[in-house]
């Protein structure tokens, strides 16, 4: 039986992304290339993955010649920010507050974060009492 398709983005999906982003446009060659320090892609495997994020509306590609050029279409904010609401649906029942304490709990803050941090939520206080 076929594997449900990923909302988000998988960790293959992401380091084709990236290269997207920081390239605005790339080939499948060139998207190969971008990838040649990281687990080695076949040329093939590369392919399948950028139709598979057109599916998925991340990518869209022109047809230059005989090559297809890719470019992403979502950016990077808005595949953060769908990654995070996935998270908090699956595993904190949409609630931020258990997200957050989750990570104060766990995590490692140092006192740079810790404050603005406290700062954002004191934004966000004076902003709800107006």
């Amino acid at each position: 039986m076929a594997r449900k398709p990923s909302p988000t983005l998988t960790e293959a999906e992401l380091r084709l992304m990236q290269v997207l982003w920081t390239k605005q446009t790339a080939t499948v060659g060139e998207v190969v290339e971008a990838l040649k320090n990281a687990p080695l892609l076949a040329y093939t495997t590369v392919l399948t993955m950028l139709r598979i994020l057109e599916r998925k509306g991340y990518v869209r590609h022109q047809t230059r010649g005989r090559a297809f050029v890719y470019q992403a279409v979502v950016h990077r904010n808005e595949a953060s920010h769908k990654a995070v609401k996935h998270l908090l649906n699956r595993f904190f029942n949409n609630s931020l507050e258990l997200l957050v304490l989750n990570i104060l709990e766990n995590e490692k803050i140092n006192s740079g974060e810790l404050k603005r941090l406290k700062k954002m939520i004191e934004e966000n206080e004076s902003e709800d009492s107006k």
